[in-house]
Parts: structure tokens; sequence; C-alpha cells
């Protein structure tokens, strides 16, 4: 299977383009992509008000790059209330499933309200749980889940109050390579480039988390200037990674 990350540089307005940025910056690649190939979109990419436009935009992405993409997510309403979600849509334009923030971050609390699907998905035959920017730092949410995930993804859109996106990017780099060695998962986050118009910067924290690897140079790799990292996950690697793990007693649920 194979991974794609992006951080593109995107604007936070209704009506920015950013579904075609996001496509201009993966076009040159799509040819490499299959079936089982897992595009991460980030947080709040789609700022349009119509369930309907984001679920199109996301079955043309997806069709156009012949991978299974996850969407990200955008702001719904649902009866009396709007919730932050997404969709995973296959290169068929098949939808496989969807997910909602359930812990809305600080101001935006003033807009929407806690979502009650937990991103716990099968993709490409692999377990994945898909945890929304704040979620990710929660790690009750984990428990939820049946079993622990493969692959844990996380859409954000990372904003600092700091001068530059250091702080932020170490933060979210430690928390990446912990939670992989904690849940023997891949971790692979995307996010808003630090370039990107939001009325609080962006920090740029997107990456891939590897508990597989001995280097420590390598436990976490940026996405880079170029906006796009593309990983193959080595899913073999992974369970040995476990393996061990089980027999010093570091990795299974409690009571498990």
């Amino acid at each position: 299977m194979q991974l794609v990350l992006v951080q593109p540089t995107l604007a936070h307005t209704p009506d920015a383009p950013n579904t075609e940025a996001i496509e201009r910056l993966l076009a040159p690649r799509a040819a490499d992509f299959g079936a089982d190939t897992v595009v991460l979109l980030p947080e709040r990419f789609h700022l349009g008000s119509s369930p309907d436009a984001y679920a199109r935009d996301l079955e043309r992405l997806a069709r156009q790059l012949g991978a299974i993409v996850v969407g990200g997510s955008h702001y719904e309403t649902r009866g009396a209330e709007r919730i932050n979600t997404g969709l995973v849509v296959d290169g068929e334009g098949r939808v496989l499933g969807r997910y909602d923030k359930l812990r809305p971050y600080s101001a935006e609390q003033r807009w929407v309200s806690p979502g009650e699907h937990l991103g716990e998905l099968v993709l490409g035959g692999r377990r994945a749980l898909v945890l929304v920017c704040a979620d990710f730092w929660f790690s009750d949410l984990y428990a939820r889940a049946e079993s622990f995930p493969e692959l844990v993804l996380a859409p954000a859109l990372s904003v600092t109050r700091k001068p530059t996106p250091d702080y932020s990017r170490a933060l979210w780099r430690h928390l990446a390579i912990a939670r992989a060695y904690e849940f023997g998962a891949f971790v692979g986050v995307s996010d808003w480039s630090h370039a990107s118009l939001v009325p609080l910067p962006a920090s740029g924290v997107g990456g891939f988390a590897d508990p597989t690897v001995t280097d420590p140079a390598r436990f976490f790799t940026p996405i880079g200037e170029g906006g796009v990292l593309s990983v193959e996950l080595d899913f073999d690697a992974l369970e040995r990674f476990r393996e061990d793990r089980r027999e010093r007693g570091f990795f299974g649920k409690p009571g498990a």
C-alpha cells in the first residue's frame, strides 16, 4: 500500500479553489497511484456549504487519481447542528465510509458541535483510524476502536499563535512518533502549508511516523517544501514490530 500525504497552500475563504490546488499538486504523481493507494487530504480544505458539492469534488478527485481518497473534512449541517465531517471515496467513486471530528478545538466550538462517527475503517484490507486534527491528541478515542489500527490518519488544519511554526511542528512530530510506538501503527498527517492564507498562521505539521525503523532520524519524515510525501507501507515489518512489542509486554489493549 502506498500512502500519500499532502501539505498544499490553500485559502480560508468560501470560494477558494482549494480542490483545484490539490488536484494540481497530485496530478503529476497520479500515474504512480493504484487502487490501494491512500491519499489523505487536510482538514477543512473544502469550505463550501453544500455536502453534495463536497461529495462530488471528492468523487471526481478519487476517479482522476484512481486511488482511495480520505477527504479531509468540511462543515455539514445535520438538523440543528453543524458537524466537522469527512468521507472516504475509492478510485471508482464509491463511498467507503465517513468520520466526524469528535472534539472540536477551542474557538471552533462556537461554530460546530461534536460529531458521532469514529473514523474506524478498512482501507485496502488494512484497519485504519481517521482522527480529525485535535482528535489526534485524545488518547481515549483510540480506546473506542474495536482493535488497534494499523494505520492512523490525521487530516489537520493546525494553526499557531507563536511567531514561527517550529513549536507546533515539534509537538506534532513527537506525538506522531509516540502514537506510532504505543499503538503499533503507521501514522500519517496532512496539513495546510505555512504559506496558506488563514486568519491564524497554519503550522504545516504534516508528515509520516514509522515505528518499524531503528534510525531515530527516520522516526518522523516531514512532508517538506514540495507539498507531497509518498511512502510505501510495509505491513510485514509492522507485524514484526508488533510481535516484538507483544513479547516484551508493550503492545495490546489493557485487559486483552
